[in-house]
């Protein structure tokens, strides 16, 4: 016990010594994200190794208890990222029927990759509707159109950068409809729409825990419902397809060819194994506790950049927050204007420190892995193609400053004043 003992505390004594230049994530002056954490988190996750808890027992459990109850949902399936959690909300929905190989699926034209590929993996069209040029969301009036034309079964939501689409209108639009609603939620922790946490509007949500994001496990997801039936068959399915309906009796089930079977060895589905192990999930569980913290810092962060480039033109930004939309800040997006190329900015930003990317994969239909893929892209993704060629982010995550943010801020003018002089 006093060994036990003395690593936890080298642990936070270590923290206690170190600033926050030390967990910076790589050499920028002003990076595009990192992981915010502690002796707590640390400390968490050595616990479990020296326990012997490893693979799915209490910490697994308490992560997906606390993570739904904080956004306002029933259950909770932790996984072991934010891609395994699409395919499982995805995979889950087919198994329940509501999806079959073929349909269409709408995503958003410019997002990440993982949203569209476990589309494809699954034998499903991605149907890729256009984007509004400053939500970075999806068009609601193009989705109208989309549903009329194609007749989708599932929309992946996605609330770009963490800001939140409107979901009232959504849900209205897809009201007494069959179309399946899932919220992939994994730059948005936190946010909410009309005061009510996004990821609690649909069938389900989809997170990612990745290092970068507003919590992390290193590397992580989970996927949120209020279905009774979803959540046993997430379970089922990311546990290879073990039926989790039986009823404990060893070496009493009958079922396919099989005659008085050991249970735990019975499968009914074909599965998959996305695990979350436990070491990561309490990890989490530290991290959720800071969560709201590290929200109002990022929002504060948000404001600060948005305040100090009110008055450049050339550029647009995200608009405050309001009583509707509380935008959670994964990071801070800039379009430029049509004489302002964003490839130079980037490059000159970058040369000061400053880390850029662009809006996740610009056009995702575009991408090299996805142009020969199956695909139906609805009306011309003109908002999406501007985006791509105009649009980048740079951070406004807890581990910078007011020193950092202006920085960022000092040197997009210095950019725009060289550029217009």
């Amino acid at each position: 016990m006093n060994k036990e003992h003395s690593v936890y505390d080298a642990i936070r004594d270590y923290f206690d010594e170190i600033s926050i230049e030390d967990i910076k994530p790589n050499s920028w002056k002003v990076p595009i994200g990192g992981g915010f954490y502690g002796a707590e988190e640390v400390n968490a996750a050595v616990e479990c190794y020296l326990n012997g808890s490893l693979s799915i027992q209490e910490p697994v459990m308490e992560f997906e208890k606390n993570f739904s109850k904080y956004i306002g949902t029933k259950y909770g399936v932790a996984t072991n990222s934010g891609t395994s959690a699409n395919i499982l909300a995805l995979d889950a929905l087919i198994k329940k029927g509501k999806l079959i190989k073929g349909d269409y699926v709408v995503v958003p034209s410019t997002t990440f990759i993982s949203v569209a590929t476990p589309i494809l993996q699954l034998g499903l069209i991605p149907l890729y509707v256009d984007v509004d040029r400053y939500t970075l969301n999806l068009d609601l009036n193009e989705l109208e159109g989309a549903i009329k034309s194609y007749k989708p079964k599932c929309i992946m939501v996605v609330h770009t950068l963490g800001n939140p689409l409107d979901m009232d209108r959504l849900m209205s639009i897809v009201d007494d409809t069959d179309i399946q609603v899932i919220e992939d939620c994994c730059e948005a922790h936190g946010a909410e729409w009309n005061g009510k946490r996004i990821g609690s509007f649909g069938d389900m949500s989809t997170w990612s825990f990745y290092v970068a994001h507003h919590i992390t496990t290193a590397e992580g997801g989970m996927v949120l419902t209020n279905s009774d039936e979803l959540e046993i068959t997430l379970r089922e399915l990311r546990e290879f397809g073990r039926d989790k309906s039986y009823s404990g009796e060893r070496y009493g089930i009958t079922s396919g060819n099989l005659v008085n079977f050991d249970e735990r060895y019975t499968f009914d589905k074909v599965g998959w194994n996305f695990r979350m192990a436990d070491a990561p999930a309490a990890f989490g569980n530290q991290q959720l506790k800071k969560l709201d913290v590290m929200i109002d810092i990022r929002l504060r962060n948000a404001k600060r950049l948005i305040d100090g480039l009110s008055d450049c033109d050339g550029i647009d930004t995200f608009p405050h927050n309001n009583d509707i939309v509380k935008n959670s800040f994964y990071s801070f997006p800039i379009t430029c204007g049509d004489h302002i190329s964003r490839n130079d900015m980037a490059r000159f930003l970058e040369s000061k420190g400053i880390e850029t990317r662009s809006i996740m994969c610009g056009t995702l239909s575009d991408q090299p892995a996805l142009c020969d893929e199956p695909k139906v892209e609805y009306g011309g993704l003109v908002n999406s193609r501007m985006i791509r060629d105009k649009s980048f982010f740079v951070g406004c995550h807890p581990l910078l400053g007011d020193e950092e943010i202006d920085y960022v801020i000092d040197n997009v003018k210095e950019y725009l004043r060289s550029h217009n002089e």
